[in-house]
């Protein structure tokens, strides 16, 4: 597992983050292991918070029109759709509401 990720967005949201892990609300299975910055509910994924797996973590490096739609890989429930927040200029995903569970983490 990653350390936390420390720089100037978690300073930003008052250098508070816990990890957790999201997982299908349609079928339990895990998707990845998150960093959430601040309080708050969780309205979006950034790429470079995504910790595990492999595969999700390289997305902050490609190009916004070659990555795909958030799926479970266990029932193919679409979770999320890729777009850049337009206040921070950040990649992430926009996630469909009640489209997922989360857990806290211990590290």
């Amino acid at each position: 597992m990653k350390k936390m990720i420390q720089d100037k967005y978690l300073n930003a949201r008052g250098g508070f983050a816990k990890i957790i892990s999201i997982s299908c609300a349609k079928c339990s299975k895990m998707i990845l292991v998150y960093q959430k910055d601040g309080f708050g509910n969780l309205k979006r994924l950034y790429f470079d918070r995504i910790l595990s797996p492999k595969n999700l973590t390289k997305l902050q490096k490609k190009d916004l029109k070659e990555v795909s739609a958030l799926k479970c890989s266990n029932c193919e429930e679409i979770i999320g759709n890729p777009y850049i927040y337009e206040k921070e200029k950040r990649k992430a995903f926009r996630l469909y509401q009640d489209s997922i569970t989360k857990r806290k983490l211990e590290i």
